[in-house]
């Protein structure tokens, strides 16, 4: 602290002296073509060293010498402007042609920031790019959007967990997920909901509608002021603020959709259903005859068909409980079943913002109610916002950003369970989804799920609160400073009850009740230091410290043996089965301090080191510190390519930083026990090996960068390197079971991420009646597991690991080597590399990855006329997805009778036969219910993710209704695909995990959507 003090008595010295001045002139600085305001233009006193750059709101102070005649503006890509001073003492500039994204404003850690002075990687996405779209969160309306960063939106579901990733996978054990900030606050993003179910989204309690602004750091440089949590990138969500002599203005925002899956799988008809299954019989007749099966001694290869005829008919005909195997008399479609008929959603926000010279404010309420396409699930969120900033002197002013939102989810069980609506495609297309009573037929293959939906419920309650309070002080004009109070405080409440009549219930029915409440409580205090040192040199600084502290805690119980439906509370069960109650707390320490300077507007660097320590970690290692550095070149503004007729802006720039990963939850470095209770008696049992020297995931990272604009900036882009090399990988590295643990946190292993990131823009029509641009971004990721000491780390199914030399969460298992033309048997690659149809002698190896090699996304917008339309496409490519439901759905019946995906009509039926689908058979199909690359697809396309068209009144219509504006609009999402997968391939049933990544596992499909919408602004 003393160090901290000190460094501020310096800096206050440093503005005493800069603060020499004489007459003071001001103004505001407009861009001629929209009227907006121009941050970072030069602002310099003609003949002399005097100048200063203009705000964030393109205001501008000055104090002229005696002898300056004449003010010159200047900004990159415009034309510069000289204007006589005179006796004038405010003088406004409009300035014409040029690029306006470079003069864009930026929103950094604790701070912002000029694009064209940035030297870090940090990628911004507009309000209007994520506004009215039918999307439960932000994540989803960005996905695709900028270069380096993949949402994998998990499946159809709405309300659940969204797996983010900014330049790759960075940590095995520990989490991957971003940082999230919310105007300055970090908040939570981790689900807290019950754990046999899949993880929810708690960014889905913010209003897409309320964001301003979402600006993505990406390289060290622009996130290590995040120090210890920004190894997986920084998000920083801007929301909307009231402007300073803006008249007050409310606006109106209001849509309806209307959704259907993207696509629908296709099983068998009864027909083709009884016919496989016979021959399946008379393939297993003929087999056991042939091979001379001791458990099936027939004297002729006729009574061995005969016999497999009948008892598949017989088997048929008890697990359906007397369902006639030859009666056709129903083709049910299961899969239609599983999902609603039309899913429909509704939104509706209201806002107001305005502001005078000492109050600016934005005030909204909104309302959303989204079904989705699987029955049962449904997601209404409402609440309000309210940021308000007042200035109380020239010096003094101090505001909030408050959020206050209840959401409400009603949840679907799991892919893993009977009960959830997408395992009703196991059901035998023979038998009808209601008996001859009109009731729910409950003489079904399996259990039927559509007593699931009926009878069982599961509602998570969210009361969200989401804000701070700050102050801001102006020390002097040079120096300020700003503390920021905030929270972030949740509770959840998950009230489950299982019917009796229900697959779960088991006869006795059952209930579940989750309280959950995360309190995080946060507090920024830094200065920043702009002192005036001349138009040539651009100089900022900002230190100051944050501190988080988090405290979490929940209580769960569960019961059965319900006396009816009727009361579905815990009150009714007449036996409490389980009870737990948990609460813990971590905190973070944190002193950070950047520096920014740029000289002549073509020299740029920056500096930052972050201090944190954190209550996560052991005594022995709790600190760490993160630097970063970058340069950066404007060449265009060099004398040899400042007139340059085709090249308007070069810019390059690199950097090089350390950012810390410590996302692993509380307590790893200490050796603990839990209690236990067996039989009856309390104790303790070993739960979990400590170690005191547990310390930081760190992630240094290089970057490369150019940016251009060329054709008076009618095209421009940026083009990035980097190289993210992770070490002291937070590991749960396994331990013998002698040690009477399981596993231990170790810092062991090394990963790394290289890649490549393209943005290209391009202005294709610019004239005054019509316009077209268009939008490229893609990136190449190349994930690598180093080193992680001869660790074996699988996902919890199996299916996947992590193996050194080879990315994250490659897909292991057996080879699958194609069918045998000759005998219709499947073939797998042995342990000398050669096809063997003895799925025992089977190696298990890398078979294909699930992480892709290019994403990206491709956006045309057109205008003129008062129509508007937008086309986005967003793609993926290299990856693969691992149909893990396939083991019992495409396995040609050979574990029992679930309905079969279309492609087994494929099959191999004679010998000669060319085809990847083996024979059908129950006794002799070696391998077809284990997990084999014969179920790994190919997972790249592209889809139209978005299409709108709206028209705009014009303006004498809206003149003369006394409105602002008004537009209509119709819009599609997930309109069309192209796949070489046979099912939808945004999917990813386990969401949040580093290393299980492309499970289709009876996965939700995306929603297909047309939406209808409204804005109005008064």
């Amino acid at each position: 602290m003393l160090r901290f003090y000190s460094l501020m008595g310096m800096l206050l010295f440093l503005c005493t002296m800069s603060y020499a001045q004489s007459k003071q002139i001001s103004g505001r600085v407009t861009d001629q073509k929209d009227g907006s305001s121009l941050p970072g233009v030069t602002v310099k006193v003609k003949g002399t060293n005097a100048g200063t750059v203009t705000t964030p709101d393109g205001t501008y102070k000055l104090d002229v010498p005696a002898e300056g005649t004449s003010i010159i503006f200047s900004f990159v890509g415009y034309s510069d402007q000289e204007i006589v001073i005179g006796n004038q003492k405010t003088i406004n500039v409009i300035l014409s042609t040029g690029n306006k994204d470079l003069s864009e404003v930026v929103v950094v850690g604790y701070g912002t920031q000029n694009k064209r002075d940035l030297t870090g990687a940090v990628s911004k996405i507009s309000a209007k790019e994520i506004e009215n779209q039918p999307v439960v969160s932000f994540e989803s309306a960005i996905q695709g959007k900028t270069p380096g960063v993949v949402i994998e939106s998990g499946s159809g579901k709405v309300g659940q967990g969204i797996k983010v990733r900014i330049r790759g996978t960075s940590s095995i054990s520990a989490s991957s997920q971003p940082l999230y900030v919310v105007d300055g606050m970090p908040v939570n993003s981790t689900s807290n909901t019950d754990v046999n179910n899949d993880p929810t989204n708690p960014m889905a309690d913010i209003n897409p509608n309320d964001i301003e602004s979402i600006e993505v750091l990406k390289d060290a440089s622009a996130a290590a002021i995040y120090g210890a949590r920004a190894s997986n990138g920084v998000i920083l969500i801007t929301t909307k603020k009231g402007k300073s002599g803006e008249k007050t203005r409310l606006e109106l925002n209001a849509n309806a959709g209307w959704g259907k899956p993207t696509q629908k799988r296709g099983f068998l008809n009864a027909k083709e259903y009884v016919t496989l299954l016979e021959e399946r019989a008379v393939n297993d007749g003929k087999t056991a005859f042939a091979t001379k099966d001791p458990r099936f001694p027939f004297p002729t290869e006729a009574a061995s068909i005969a016999y497999f005829k009948k008892r598949v008919e017989d088997e048929f005909t008890s697990l359906t409980l007397g369902k006639d195997f030859n009666n056709l008399g129903y083709s049910t479609n299961w899969e239609d079943a599983s999902f609603r008929n039309t899913a429909h959603s509704q939104q509706l926000d209201l806002s107001a913002t305005g502001g005078t010279d000492k109050t600016k404010f934005y005030v909204s309420g909104f309302y959303n109610n989204q079904e989705a396409v699987v029955i049962n699930n449904k997601f209404v969120r409402y609440g309000g916002r309210l940021n308000l900033e007042h200035a109380a002197t020239d010096k003094v002013s101090f505001g909030m950003n408050v959020n206050v939102s209840r959401s409400q989810l009603d949840r679907i069980s799991n892919d893993n369970t009977f009960s959830t609506p997408s395992q009703l495609v196991a059901q035998s297309p023979l038998s009808p989804l209601y008996d001859s009573t009109g009731a729910i037929n409950n003489n079904t293959l399996y259990p039927n799920g559509l007593f699931d939906a009926q009878f069982n419920s599961n509602r998570q309650v969210t009361f969200r609160t989401l804000g701070n309070v700050f102050l801001n002080y102006k020390i002097l004009p040079t120096l300020s400073f700003r503390s920021e109070l905030g929270a972030d405080i949740s509770s959840l409440t998950e009230d489950q009850f299982i019917g009796v009549q229900s697959s779960d219930a088991f006869g006795k029915g059952g209930g579940l009740s989750n309280y959950t409440q995360d309190v995080a409580l946060n507090t920024n205090n830094y200065f920043t230091f702009t002192p005036n040192l001349g138009a040539d040199h651009l100089f900022s600084a900002t230190a100051g410290m944050s501190y988080l502290q988090d405290d979490f805690s929940t209580t769960q119980v569960s019961g059965e043996l319900f006396p009816s439906d009727i009361i579905k509370k815990l009150v009714a069960a007449a036996s409490i089965t389980f009870g737990n109650s948990t609460a813990q707390r971590y905190t973070f320490l944190s002193y950070f301090g950047r520096a920014n300077y740029a000289y002549k507007g073509k020299y740029l660097a920056s500096v930052s080191l972050r201090g944190d320590g954190s209550s996560r970690f052991g005594p022995n290692k709790r600190y760490g510190a993160f630097p970063a550095g970058s340069l950066g070149w404007v060449a265009s503004e060099e004398g040899f390519l400042k007139d340059n007729k085709t090249l308007n802006f070069l810019k390059f720039r690199v950097s090089y930083g350390t950012t810390g990963n410590a996302e692993i939850g509380e307590n790893r470095y200490l050796t603990l026990l839990e209690p236990t209770a067996y039989p009856l008696l309390p104790g303790y049992r070993p739960r979990q090996m400590g170690n005191p020297d547990l310390k930081w995931e760190k992630t240094k990272q290089f970057d490369v960068g150019l940016e251009f604009g060329l054709f008076n900036n009618r095209l421009s882009g940026e083009v990035d390197y980097y190289n993210k090399q992770t070490s002291d990988l937070l590991l749960q590295a396994n331990l013998p079971y002698t040690t009477g643990y399981d596993f231990q946190y170790l810092n062991i292993g090394n990963m790394e991420n290289k890649g490549v990131e393209i943005m290209l823009n391009s202005v294709n029509i610019d004239t005054r009646h019509f316009k077209w641009n268009t939008s490229l971004n893609l990136a190449y990721n190349k994930n690598r597991v180093k080193d992680i000491k001869g660790q074996i780390i699988e996902s919890t199914s199996g299916e996947q690991r992590a193996v050194e030399g080879q990315p994250i969460g490659v897909f292991y298992m057996a080879k699958f080597a194609g069918v045998d033309p000759q005998t219709g048997n499947a073939l797998y690659i042995d342990g000398s590399g050669k096809p063997n149809a003895d799925f025992s002698q089977a190696e298990r190896m890398v078979v294909g990855k699930s992480t892709p090699d290019w994403t990206g996304g491709f956006t045309n917008t057109f205008s003129g006329y008062g129509f508007d339309l937008s086309v986005f496409f967003s793609f993926v490519q290299g990856n693969d997805i691992y149909n893990r439901a396939a083991i019992y759905q495409d396995n040609g019946f050979a574990s029992g009778y679930d309905n079969q995906l279309r492609d087994v009509l494929n099959r191999w039926q004679k010998p000669g036969d060319i085809t990847n689908v083996p024979r059908l058979s129950r006794y002799y199909s070696d391998g077809a219910s284990d997990n084999s690359s014969r179920w790994l697809f190919d997972g790249s396309y592209i889809r139209l993710k978005s299409l709108t068209l709206g028209y705009s009144l014009p303006k004498s219509v809206i003149n003369t209704l006394k409105i602002s504006g008004l537009r209509v609009y119709v819009a599609g999402y997930n309109l069309w695909t192209k796949t070489k997968y046979n099912g939808d391939p945004e999917i990813n049933s386990d969401v949040m995990g580093n290393i299980a990544g492309g499970i289709d596992y009876y996965t939700v499909p995306q929603a297909k959507q047309i939406t209808l919408g409204l804005n109005v602004k008064f």
